[in-house]
């Protein structure tokens, strides 16, 4: 039988799993979504041809739950379904920060949720989707859960206890990158290119990058010194890169979104 799915709060993270979705064969017969705004449902359903309905319809209707809605809504969205969600739908969480323990306690005993971390490349199916199953999670919800994901990049099963370490880098990870693409284009326009030139040289160099660190199976180190030649430009950039401390500035950025994100999922605004 065909399984229902309703993504709840359908902003950008919740419309690229409805698209993502769709174009692996999922029937739109098969799904449902809510918005808070008329307009943005109606818009939706233009798009797409899906079902728009209502949260307390989508937890009577819908075998599976994607809550996308930030995380200072959710424990309001969780009142509201509770008293109609039977205790075998299968609720995914992708809001960052809040752990599976909150659901289990404001959900019916014995549901089923599994906490996921997408991140933005996920609009253009290049995500990294971080999954962890709650304690009422079988094998067979994961499976589910990565089967919705799949379509928008990749998945990686960690423990819960490491979300917040995944968080840190991978949901925050893209801003990393933006930040240092933003500095560079600075820097090639300092050096007397203009702006966009500077950006398309720098964009093609991280694409080349990443497919190199994804295809050749090689270490980082080992690649960095591939292109680093004695007494050459590159020691000559990495060099001040070190002097200036942005190696030990990145881990101390990655362990202040680490933090952040453990006082997110404890409560704190």
């Amino acid at each position: 039988m065909p399984q229902k799915v309703a993504v709840l709060g359908t902003g950008k993270i919740g419309e690229a799993l409805l698209s993502g979705m769709i174009r692996a064969g999922w029937s739109t017969a098969d799904l449902l979504i809510t918005a808070r705004r008329p307009e943005r449902a109606e818009a939706l359903h233009a798009r797409y041809g899906v079902e728009v309905v209502s949260n307390i319809e989508a937890a009577k209707n819908a075998d599976t739950l994607i809550l996308a809605v930030k995380p200072q809504d959710m424990t309001t969205l969780l009142e509201e379904l509770a008293p109609h969600l039977p205790a075998d739908r299968l609720v995914i969480s992708a809001a960052a920060g809040v752990p599976t323990a909150l659901f289990e306690e404001r959900l019916p005993a014995g549901t089923p949720v599994v906490r996921v971390m997408p991140n933005t490349p996920v609009l253009v199916d290049k995500g990294m989707s971080v999954i962890s199953g709650g304690s009422h999670a079988t094998e067979e919800h994961l499976l589910r859960t990565e089967e919705i994901f799949k379509p928008v990049g990749k998945t990686l099963r960690v423990p819960e206890t490491q979300q917040d370490a995944a968080t840190a880098l991978s949901g925050s990870g893209p801003a990393y990158f933006y930040f240092l693409v933003e500095a560079m284009t600075d820097a090639g326009i300092l050096l007397g290119l203009p702006r966009d030139k500077a950006h398309d040289l720098i964009v093609q160099a991280a694409i080349g990058a990443a497919v190199m660190l994804r295809d050749s199976g090689e270490h980082p180190v080992k690649l960095r010194e591939a292109v680093t030649s004695p007494a050459g430009t590159t020691i000559s950039a990495i060099r001040e890169l070190e002097r200036h401390g942005v190696r030990a500035a990145l881990i101390a950025a990655l362990e202040a979104a680490r933090d952040r994100s453990r006082e997110l999922a404890s409560g704190h605004a």
